[in-house]
């Protein structure tokens, strides 16, 4: 028995576990896929928006301001990366400047730092914008983060303070009992006096399993990009076309670990797994990205991905209890700006519900601070020399693109939120990040993980559980 389970992983799920973890609460998680942080937050622009955009009103205005806010010492305490690298949006002619006048006034009114600047002005400071902008408005407190890291450092935490976390776990029905939800997973039952919906795209399907009282309906997008090689230095701040009533429109984004993402696009699909990606979505990108920038690296292009945004019919987040089911709390309709908010978020569902059902007794054995994780290629020669000396594999190079040694990967494998799959260790430690996207260290990688594992080659999983990459041995 639990007092609260947790339905999805991803950065929402994620956080909330973590925001929980520090209170006297049996906590589990229930995630249908192989890794945390493996729907919407595995795919996206990696932006803390700062809060300028959402309408006067709005759960995303409260919220985006109120996480934004938050993420520079969450970052702190999960020894996560944040850089903070400001951001143009970009207005061209007449008309996008007087919707710059409005976003300006209403970040003033946010206590946003913001500054509007001629295009020439802009030009100066960021070479590869469009002749044609006229105008761009300038917020300068916009940051890029690492989403995966951000997700799986907080569940790590949550885990170390006492938090269970069940992969592979899809929730196939849920029943009202006394003591308050029987939460199904084939012949797996758990149950929990509190159940937090967080399920991404999933949220609608999960209310329908308790309620008879879904007032809204998911209408995925997907999202496709573009990924630069870190070489190329095209952009050094988020640049944004004006936004319009059908999103933030293609942008130009640097990451946090050099590379530039173009895109995305914003396509309806009626099936939340579909993330190929086509010639026309990323033919879509270079054309709309014509608008605001120019000289696009196209020729360093070293990935394309597409990933799923979980929109839905509400234009604003729905966090809410739902009304026919007692302390059954949905965070829905999560999109833009989802990520940024995702810290608040799980305070606001802390705040306003689960406080409303049961004390908040601090544990004085919670640690809300992850140790810095190993990165080898960080150190200093020195301290890299004391590292090899207690550890040699940490002088083994797996991943010569990115310079990841083996230890890495094992200490990623064995972690409180270890990783079971290639694609798991390639999110935690990067090694099929580079140039070569894992054309040399991807079979070596899988070869770490059987041994690490205990597994056959052939049970190694390139991703999810039915994801084999290797048949049979063929001598």
């Amino acid at each position: 028995m639990y007092d609260i389970i947790i339905i999805g992983s991803g950065i929402v799920g994620s956080l909330v576990a973590y925001d929980l973890s520090r209170y006297r609460l049996k906590v589990a998680v229930l995630e249908k896929d192989n890794d945390v942080a493996n729907g919407t937050t595995m795919a996206n622009s990696a932006i803390v928006h700062a809060g300028y955009d959402p309408e006067d009103g709005t759960m995303k205005a409260l919220l985006n301001v109120r996480g934004a806010r938050m993420y520079p010492q969450l970052c702190r305490d999960l020894n996560c990366i944040i850089k903070n690298t400001g951001a143009f949006i970009a207005a061209v002619g007449e008309e996008e400047e007087q919707t710059l006048d409005v976003l300006a006034a209403r970040a003033e009114k946010r206590g946003i730092a913001c500054e509007l600047l001629d295009g020439d002005t802009a030009r100066g400071l960021e070479q590869n914008l469009s002749d044609n902008v006229t105008k761009v408005l300038s917020i300068p407190e916009t940051c890029i983060i690492y989403p995966w890291e951000v997700a799986y450092a907080a569940m790590e935490t949550a885990i170390r303070n006492g938090v269970e976390l069940f992969l592979n776990t899809e929730v196939t029905g849920i029943e009202k009992v006394p003591e308050g939800y029987r939460v199904q997973s084939g012949e797996q039952a758990y149950t929990a006096r509190m159940v937090i919906n967080a399920a991404g795209t999933g949220t609608a399907a999960i209310d329908h399993m308790v309620s008879d009282r879904v007032d809204f309906e998911l209408r995925p997008k997907r999202g496709e990009y573009f990924v630069i090689d870190a070489d190329i230095d095209y952009v050094s701040r988020v640049i944004f076309p004006v936004p319009t009533a059908k999103g933030k429109g293609v942008l130009a984004v640097p990451t946090v670990h050099g590379n530039t993402l173009l895109g995305p696009t914003s396509e309806l699909v009626e099936d939340a797994d579909r993330k190929e990606t086509s010639f026309a979505g990323l033919e879509s990108v270079r054309q709309q990205l014509q608008k605001t920038m120019k000289n696009p690296p196209l020729r360093n292009v070293i990935r394309s991905f597409a990933g799923i945004r979980a929109s839905g019919t509400s234009a604003d987040f729905l966090i809410e209890e739902l009304p026919d089911a007692p302390a059954f709390v949905h965070a829905a309709c999560i999109d833009s700006p989802g990520l940024a908010s995702a810290p608040a978020i799980a305070a606001y569902i802390r705040e306003t519900f689960v406080k409303k059902y049961m004390p908040l007794e601090e544990n004085p054995d919670a640690v809300m601070t992850r140790p810095a994780p190993v990165i080898m290629k960080n150190l200093t020669p020195a301290e890299r020399d004391e590292m090899i000396r207690k550890q040699p594999l940490y002088a083994r190079i797996i991943c010569r693109c990115e310079q990841i040694s083996e230890q890495e990967i094992i200490d990623c494998i064995h972690g409180p939120c270890g990783a079971r799959s290639i694609k798991a260790v390639k999110k935690r430690v990067r090694p099929g990040m580079g140039r070569c996207q894992g054309g040399f260290c991807e079979p070596r990688v899988a070869a770490i993980l059987a041994r690490e594992l205990h597994i056959p080659l052939t049970e190694v999983l390139l991703d999810s559980r039915n994801s084999r990459i290797l048949e049979k041995e063929n001598r």
